[in-house]
């Protein structure tokens, strides 16, 4: 068995410390190599084990998480930092802007550790993350993958991880779909998850000032978070970004975000099309998900949707790329070199679902391209 991943916990609290290290230490393919009660302390045991990925708090003494982020950053460039808080509205800023400034991924802690649902969808997705980083940081690095059970080292996803079917994207061909342009996209829709943030505000910041037309972004996201991303979206996109509300009509020049634990949908109605928000149970064990929003919008728009798909883990939005892509839609991927996690983008690439798989410094090109019936 290859080397498990390096994993340092910084915390100020000693339960939590305790039994995020007990969760990690009981995965084969995992190691704790350090723990630390603030940024201070986490950046001497850093430079002493050498960490891949850290579990960093946010509120902590002496040395809080933001500003020992930076600094660990600068120790190891490629270490990947995943920001963990409590769901308030101070932290989810805090965690927005963390990820503006280089950490890869975040986690809500729960409320209770006494809390069994809690606890268990936490668990299952530190665990999650802290693979799916690791992985890619050491594809990044050309490093082996710690095999896992002594089977082969794949790139976990949350839906695989829960399965227990890991997909293999690294080096899976890439098949392009050809397009006859023909009529333009009405709207504009967009998927991702782990790295999605950054994503978002890179793609957004380009394409200020530049669509007219709606914009549907599910991302992977607890409530709170939403409603942090909508405001930090508006200011970057130059164009109102709001948590959907349900039944509220579609209007142009709006960006609709679905809120965390909805699942968003667009129905049509006798005066147009209008929101509908449900709680009907996960699917890609997320909620919001990618492919409910793309069934909907399949029903009411049929193929003229321009489709975006970001880093993200597992495969959510893939189900709904096949739909459109039989319909004849415009599908794009962002490529594995600039995802956090090639998890959803890697699916429908691989699939044979995507028009294009471009940089996420291309994207904004490629949608006005396609926006504009000149898709490449």
């Amino acid at each position: 068995m290859q080397s498990p991943y390096r994993v340092m916990v910084v915390d100020d609290s000693a339960v939590i410390r305790g039994f995020l290290t007990r969760w990690l230490k009981e995965e084969d393919d995992i190691e704790v190599v350090a723990s630390a009660g603030n940024g201070a302390i986490a950046l001497k045991e850093f430079e002493k084990h050498h960490p891949e990925i850290v579990v960093l708090d946010i509120e902590m003494p002496e040395m809080d998480g933001m500003t020992a982020l930076p600094k660990l950053i600068e120790l190891d460039r490629n270490v990947k930092v995943i920001m963990a808080s409590t769901l308030t509205l101070r932290n989810a800023d805090i965690s927005m802007r963390a990820l503006a400034k280089g950490a890869a991924d975040y986690v809500p802690k729960p409320e209770s550790t006494r809390e069994a649902g809690e606890k268990e969808v936490f668990h299952r997705d530190l665990i999650a993350k802290v693979r799916a980083l690791g992985a890619t940081r050491r594809r990044k690095l050309g490093e082996d993958l710690p095999s896992v059970g002594g089977g082969a080292a794949v790139v976990p996803s949350l839906a695989a991880q829960a399965s227990s079917a890991p997909t293999i994207y690294k080096g899976a061909e890439i098949k392009l779909r050809s397009h006859n342009a023909g009529l333009f996209p009405k709207v504009l829709a967009i998927g991702s998850s782990t790295g999605g943030p950054q994503a978002l505000f890179s793609v957004f910041e380009k394409l200020k000032g530049k669509l007219s037309l709606p914009v549907f972004i599910t991302q992977h996201m607890p409530a709170t978070f939403t409603a942090i991303l909508a405001e930090h979206l508006t200011k970057i996109a130059g164009m109102k970004c709001a948590e959907a509300v349900d039944g509220e009509k579609i209007e142009g020049g709006r960006i609709y975000l679905a809120p965390g634990d909805w699942h968003m949908t667009v129905v049509k109605g006798a005066d147009g099309e209008k929101i509908s928000l449900n709680q009907n149970p996960p699917e890609n064990f997320c909620r919001p998900a990618v492919d409910p929003m793309l069934r909907s919008l399949v029903e009411v728009y049929g193929s003229r949707i321009l489709t975006v798909i970001l880093t993200g883990m597992g495969q959510d939005g893939k189900l709904g790329c096949e739909q459109l892509a039989n319909l004849g839609g415009y599908v794009i991927a962002q490529d594995e070199e600039t995802s956090v996690v090639w998890g959803m983008p890697g699916a429908v690439a691989t699939a044979g679902l995507s028009n294009a798989v471009v940089s996420l410094n291309d994207i904004p090109a490629a949608v006005e391209n396609a926006l504009s019936g000149r898709p490449s």
